[in-house]
């Protein structure tokens, strides 16, 4: 479903992502794990088409870079650990805007009926139907991030990408938001593409994991194959110790 092939790109002329390529189907659920600077965002800035690249990417067939911005926004949601609020719109007029790709006359016709009843249901399903009339400027940062996914959701894309979505969002919502993206790519060709540092949020949302160091893989396969070895060797540091030892201590609670 979604195909990149020798994929190149960084900021000033310098490669941070080198030659990548890699392959999600319909229905999978793509992890990218790697410690910071490895170009996990860059590359997700990439797949978005906010960045220039070499090399190619496609989705269902269909040349990313030779889609409009429409067909792009149909297409592809970038959901990041932080989006700037610039003006006080309400939670349910942001939802609404992730309809935009999808309005035949564009920001001129409005939302249709449609469109309405659409961003309600993501509402209601991301928990924020409580404050469809709070203004965004007011609400804390676990409940902005759950109305931009909101948004997301409203927006219909056949592939989401995230970038440390869970930053700002509690434990219960956490594991919700993992739980919905799972149910979400289930959905007939979608696919999930997400950078997460919470290891063990990764193993519970990835089907497939990509592991980064200095802008190449150092793995991709699906995530029941995966070494943790190689988690290791990228960490500099006993990551299954550690998780182990974490274990250990809430079993000393019980």
């Amino acid at each position: 479903m979604l195909k990149v092939e020798h994929l190149t790109c960084g900021y000033g002329g310098a490669p941070v992502v080198k030659d990548l390529s890699f392959e999600v189907p319909a229905g999978g659920r793509l992890c990218i794990l790697g410690p910071n600077g490895c170009g996990k965002t860059t590359l997700l800035r990439a797949l978005a088409g906010l960045l220039p690249h070499e090399g190619k990417v496609t989705a269902e067939g269909r040349d990313l870079a030779a889609m409009d911005r429409r067909q792009l926004a149909r297409t592809v949601a970038l959901l990041s650990q932080t989006s700037p609020v610039y003006f006080s719109y309400t939670v349910y007029e942001t939802v609404l805007m992730g309809r935009y790709a999808h309005q035949t006359g564009g920001a001129f016709s409005g939302p249709g009926p449609e469109d309405r009843a659409i961003a309600l249901e993501c509402m209601e399903r991301t928990g924020v139907a409580d404050l469809r009339d709070r203004q965004v400027t007011e609400l804390s940062g676990g409940q902005l991030q759950r109305v931009f996914l909101a948004r997301t959701f409203a927006q219909q894309p056949r592939i989401i990408l995230l970038d440390e979505p869970t930053n700002h969002l509690d434990l219960k919502y956490q594991v919700e938001l993992v739980q919905e993206l799972k149910a979400w790519a289930a959905g007939e060709g979608r696919c999930v593409v997400g950078v997460l540092h919470d290891v063990n949020l990764a193993l519970d949302l990835a089907d497939l994991f990509l592991l980064m160091e200095e802008g190449r893989a150092r793995y991709f396969g699906p995530a029941a194959e995966f070494d943790p070895a190689a988690l290791n060797r990228v960490y500099q540091m006993d990551v299954g110790g550690y998780m182990r030892r974490s274990l250990q201590r809430w079993e000393e609670l019980e």
